[in-house]
């Protein structure tokens, strides 16, 4: 097998086109497409769907890219280890939540990137469930994910436990609210919330559910300061971290609501499938630098 050309496929996999794959590959169009078919030809199998926009992998390039990463990550942990320099080379997808992007991508991944500088490191945005899904499959090579406290990440990877992370509910600070809050006021109120990133919105509608009581959602809204603004405006209940409620430009116009026998978190955790290999260091790097940084955040 020509090492090249499963680096070729796999990056189109990744990327979802052959446009996308010769840029990150520094490689003509037709240089890709090549590399492609000698693997398909290799194989004497067809490994994407081209008639897919974006490009996809039929089920024989479904199996054939995850035992294709773990290839590559096998010569990785190789040229490594047989280097007499010690130096970690190659590749580090790193998955974050946006829970914990701001504490991720300040001093963690600077702690990595200057503890290993051959090390290229490449972060992927998106939501906890996907990123526990995507290391599972080797899609990535570790991931800082959020989880509702007493949930645990997959049992068939590695996980790190950096501790609970609480989070708080807001209202407009002009709204009337009662002295004690409860789900059946919260029930006549619309939420102003993101898709369910860490679990935490299906946790909020099991505690409904169980009182018969309606979870109703206002608004979906990825960002976080877009969804304070709306609630500081009265369109609704949200939810946030101590930390970014203190750092949102919003603070002045919202205000704290505790319900009653209800203290809600989320847990942080870094992931990632056994063994970890070369990349064992790096991510405990990451791991350390980030449960500190966390650690910084809740006692400022």
């Amino acid at each position: 097998m020509n090492t090249h050309d499963l680096v070729a496929f796999v990056a189109v996999v990744e990327t979802g086109s052959i446009v996308a794959a010769s840029a990150r590959l520094n490689l003509t169009q037709p240089g890709v497409t090549r590399r492609i078919q000698n693997l398909e030809e290799m194989l004497g199998a067809q490994l994407l769907d081209r008639l897919s926009k974006p490009l996809k992998p039929t089920a024989a390039g479904v199996e054939a890219y995850e035992q294709g990463r773990r290839v590559l990550r096998m010569l990785d942990d190789l040229k490594t280890g047989v280097a007499n320099d010690g130096v970690v080379r190659g590749e580090f997808r790193l998955g974050l939540t946006p829970f914990l992007s701001e504490a991720g991508l300040t001093g963690p991944l600077d702690a990595v990137r200057g503890e290993f500088p051959a090390l290229a490191v490449r972060v992927v945005s998106g939501w906890s469930p996907h990123h526990a899904e995507r290391v599972s499959r080797n899609e990535l090579d570790a991931a800082a994910i959020c989880l509702p406290d007493g949930v645990a990440p997959p049992a068939d990877l590695v996980a790190d436990d950096l501790g609970a992370q609480p989070v708080v509910f807001v209202v407009a600070r002009d709204m009337k609210t009662p002295k004690s809050v409860d789900l059946e006021w919260l029930s006549r109120i619309g939420w102003v919330i993101n898709q369910d990133g860490c679990g935490f919105r299906q946790v909020l509608k099991r505690h409904f559910d169980a009182a018969h009581l309606p979870f109703n959602v206002a608004v979906e809204a990825l960002d976080s300061e877009l969804r304070l603004s709306l609630v500081a405006r009265g369109l609704g209940v949200g939810l946030v971290t101590p930390v970014a409620l203190k750092r949102s430009a919003l603070r002045s116009k919202l205000k704290i609501v505790k319900i009653a026998d209800f203290n809600p978190a989320v847990r942080a955790w870094i992931v990632h499938r056994p063994p970890a290999g070369r990349l064992a260091r790096p991510i405990e790097v990451f791991r350390t630098a980030l449960e500190r940084e966390l650690q910084a955040l809740l006692r400022g």
